[in-house]
């Protein structure tokens, strides 16, 4: 069985991580979206809501598991048994961050974990949580970003319920 970790922040979960969870779901026999509590980052979701989060978008999708981790992924995917991690890609920028690491995740981890990279679709190109969060703490429309339970829980965090 061939095994594969999505991981990163999902603060909040896209449609282009929603994207990347599907393609990546038919590649591997079972794959972990894996939320990372980083301590450092002022997240607008706590760790347990965005876990909450993703197996709600995910409830039909039977290989895939949602899980969460602090500390290094070679760690975590050490002890999960996993090999292969997946990351998406939006932009040429996106490639230069993620090879680099990539690279030092394949080396700290002997050789033993190596990161698969799926092109966002290109409808899902433009998106970020980034991009997300500051459109809705302006009350913009984020219909087209998120779901639309995620879309409801955002603007719930910025103290607009009429979503």
């Amino acid at each position: 069985m061939i095994s594969a970790v999505y991981p990163g922040s999902f603060d909040p979960m896209t449609l282009g991580h929603l994207d990347v969870i599907r393609r990546a779901s038919k590649m591997f026999d079972h794959l972990t979206v894996s939320v990372l509590d980083n301590k450092a980052k002022n997240a607008l979701f706590s760790v347990e809501e965005r876990v909450s989060i993703l197996e709600e978008a995910t409830r039909e999708l039977p290989n895939v598991e949602v899980d969460s981790f602090n500390g290094l992924l070679i760690d975590y995917a050490r002890q999960k048994d996993i090999h292969i991690s997946v990351r998406g890609l939006r932009a040429i920028t996106d490639f230069e961050y993620e090879l680099q690491i990539a690279q030092t995740n394949r080396k700290l981890s002997d050789g033993k974990l190596d990161t698969v990279f799926l092109t966002t679709s290109l409808e899902y190109a433009y998106l970020s949580s980034s991009s997300v969060k500051e459109i809705a703490s302006f009350h913009g429309d984020i219909s087209q970003c998120v779901p639309a339970f995620v879309a409801k829980l955002v603007y719930e965090k910025y103290g607009r319920i009429d979503e």
